[in-house]
């Protein structure tokens, strides 16, 4: 039985620049069910990224509410924000956001270990999850000395350590050719599936988005 996940309600987000105000996000109202995989497409500048930081509690909107279940986001102080994102939710980055100076075992235990899990069960955890996206040869490679497409799954790895319901993925195939592409998109797919998990990503690929269970197309403000 689906259930609504995500519920925006009239939600708007503006920029204060030097320059003057920055409408990137007006009125917009949506709901988001619960185990499906969510396109997030439109054109640059549209407000994709800033949707999916908003989807992530990463920002506030300026007006309107945004519910989780039941969870107001927008009212949620950030000790209880954070120990939500920490959770349910997982991020997947375009540009991988690995630290470069650790393994790739320790890159994908790290958030675990922030949340002061046992240093061998975060660990285990960790390799699991290597293994299993084929990089048990690579475990203690650096990130410099792993490619796009392996960096992107010791990624895709760490944002599921604290085993969230919602996967949120900013363009996670952007900086990927098409093989390494089909592969991570084979992942993010089988996790969503076999784990049901929740998969809301932005993308400008139009033949990717469309295999989406729900697209969702973003117009610019202007």
């Amino acid at each position: 039985m689906t259930h609504i996940l995500y519920r925006l309600e009239d939600v708007h987000k503006s920029f204060r620049l030097p320059a003057g105000v920055i409408q990137v996000l007006v009125g917009l109202n949506l709901s988001i069910e619960g185990g499906q995989w969510v396109a997030i497409t439109g054109p640059s500048g549209c407000g994709k990224t800033t949707l999916l930081q908003l989807l992530g509690g990463l920002d506030k909107p300026t007006s309107g509410r945004i519910f989780l279940d039941d969870a107001c986001l927008n009212s949620l102080s950030s000790a209880k924000m954070t120990a939500l994102r920490r959770k349910r939710i997982g991020f997947v980055f375009q540009s991988y956001h690995l630290f470069p100076e650790l393994s790739a075992l320790e890159n994908a235990a790290l958030p675990a270990l922030h949340w002061r899990q046992d240093r061998d069960a975060a660990y285990a955890q960790a390799k699991e999850w290597l293994c299993r996206f084929g990089l048990e040869p690579r475990l203690h490679h650096r990130p410099r000395e792993l490619s796009g497409g392996e960096q992107q799954r010791v990624a895709i790895a760490r944002s599921l350590i604290n085993n969230p319901d919602v996967l949120l993925a900013d363009e996670p195939t952007g900086n990927l050719d098409a093989v390494a592409s089909a592969e991570i998109m084979k992942i993010l797919c089988d996790i969503r599936s076999q784990q049901q998990k929740s998969l809301i990503m932005v993308t400008h690929d139009q033949t990717l988005a469309k295999r989406a269970d729900t697209l969702i197309t973003l117009k610019s403000a202007k």
